[in-house]
């Protein structure tokens, strides 16, 4: 026990693997990592990311962002300034929490561009596992 009253613990068992002033361990930030590595994507125009209403940056293909975010519900926004996808989820306090992007085109990509000259591309968004490599 420190001074304070608190508990204390080699620093290796720790979270962290570090104690606050008052010998409190202090817990790994809570991060967001979205990843836009696919061989599925088309590679072309940048994805806009933001988290609960706020832009957290954008991302062209081979690229990944990573943010420290508070613990809690929130909302990603994937928007390639064509279409955008949305998806909820809740952050445990210490975790790493990955999403890949993907910038997708249609099927019917060469018909759409034939008959309308321009197609739409998707985003998804799946949460995952880092990429290997």
């Amino acid at each position: 026990m420190t001074k304070s009253g608190a508990p204390t613990a080699p620093a290796g068992e720790l979270p962290s693997g570090r104690l606050d002033e008052d010998g409190w361990p202090v817990l790994k930030p809570t991060l967001l990592t979205i990843h836009r590595t696919s061989p599925e994507d088309v590679k072309t125009r940048q994805v806009i990311f933001s988290l609960d209403g706020k832009k957290i940056g954008q991302l062209m293909y081979g690229q990944s962002l990573t943010r420290e975010i508070p613990p809690g519900r929130h909302s990603l926004r994937a928007n390639n300034t064509l279409v955008w996808r949305t998806v909820e989820f809740d952050a445990e306090p210490g975790v790493e929490i990955h999403y890949r992007c993907v910038n997708r085109a249609p099927e019917s990509l060469y018909f759409m561009l034939f008959i309308f000259g321009v197609a739409p591309l998707y985003v998804t968004l799946e949460r995952g596992a880092p990429p290997e490599g």
